[in-house]
């Protein structure tokens, strides 16, 4: 249940064709929806960003540029797509079903069996682009086509360091944190890792992550249920929602917190902190590495 970084794995042709050429004329002027960011740091709590549209080829050969003739915002705008399904509300992103040519160039690791499989998202991003913290609820692989990416990753242990707004956290510049906004955020363990052309990342669910593209990239995001199925929120498309089971027991939660306010704030001091350490007692881990 840790990251590791896999090389020398066979994933197809697309490591050598995968060209901005290649790239541009396989999928044609299909028309993608891509996120445009006049700030290198990209922030999905604030939404520096806004949403366009473009032909695919046009938006290739854009992203992998530095200076734009052609922009939106800036003329150093970065571009992000992440594939989604037909109907984002019900379809999952499937790269043999947006993207098939390049489908086909693709070998995916298998180790998951195939009635696993959740989803394949592919990703294009601008040199410089960073992603914010997040975590994902379901084990994936990052298949790093082309171009270069670091990748920073904290523990779920340390996930009360890392100032949470659902699944994504409110430190945005992990390299230079603003500890006086952030001041447990120092407390949180860095592991980072660089991944070269053809290198994959196994990202084990929960383990948070932050993406930064040192160069124009192409990359393949597969995710895959290694719980039980019915374990996850049948309406999820992204793989970020929580585990019903979870998402129930903050719902209980919520409750008894709501029921602790009827309470006199000593004793609602008192009696919180007799629930937290039930907590601990009852669902903690004691043999976290």
């Amino acid at each position: 249940r840790k990251p590791v970084v896999l090389t020398g794995l066979e994933l197809g042709t697309c490591t050598t064709k995968w060209t901005i050429d290649y790239l541009s004329q396989a999928e044609g002027s299909k028309e993608v929806k891509i996120h445009v960011s006049a700030v290198p740091q990209m922030d999905f709590l604030s939404k520096n960003f806004v949403y366009r549209t473009l032909p695919f080829d046009v938006f290739v050969r854009r992203a992998a540029e530095v200076k734009h003739k052609e922009y939106f915002l800036t003329e150093d705008e970065k571009y992000y797509l992440r594939s989604v399904g037909e109907d984002v509300r019900k379809d999952i992103a499937d790269i043999r079903k947006q993207f098939p040519v390049l489908a086909e160039d693709v070998h995916i690791p298998e180790y998951f069996e195939k009635e696993q499989f959740f989803s394949s998202v592919f990703r294009i991003s601008s040199a410089g682009l960073q992603l914010w913290t997040h975590y994902d609820v379901m084990d994936n692989f990052l298949i790093q086509v082309t171009g270069r990416k670091r990748v920073v990753l904290y523990s779920p242990r340390d996930a009360p360091y890392l100032y949470l707004s659902g699944t994504k956290s409110e430190v945005l510049d992990v390299d230079n944190p603003d500890l006086e906004k952030y001041p447990l955020f120092g407390k949180a363990k860095r592991y980072q890792c660089v991944l070269e052309a053809g290198d994959v990342l196994f990202i084990p669910a929960l383990w948070f992550h932050n993406v930064i593209s040192e160069e124009f990239g192409v990359a393949l995001n597969v995710f895959w249920k290694h719980l039980p199925a019915e374990s996850y929120d049948k309406t999820d498309t992204y793989g970020n929602k929580d585990p019903m089971a979870a998402s129930r027991a903050i719902q209980i939660l919520d409750r008894a917190l709501k029921t602790l306010e009827e309470l006199p704030e000593e004793y609602r001091d008192f009696y919180a902190r007799r629930m937290v350490l039930r907590i601990q007692e009852k669902a903690y881990r004691n043999d976290y590495g």
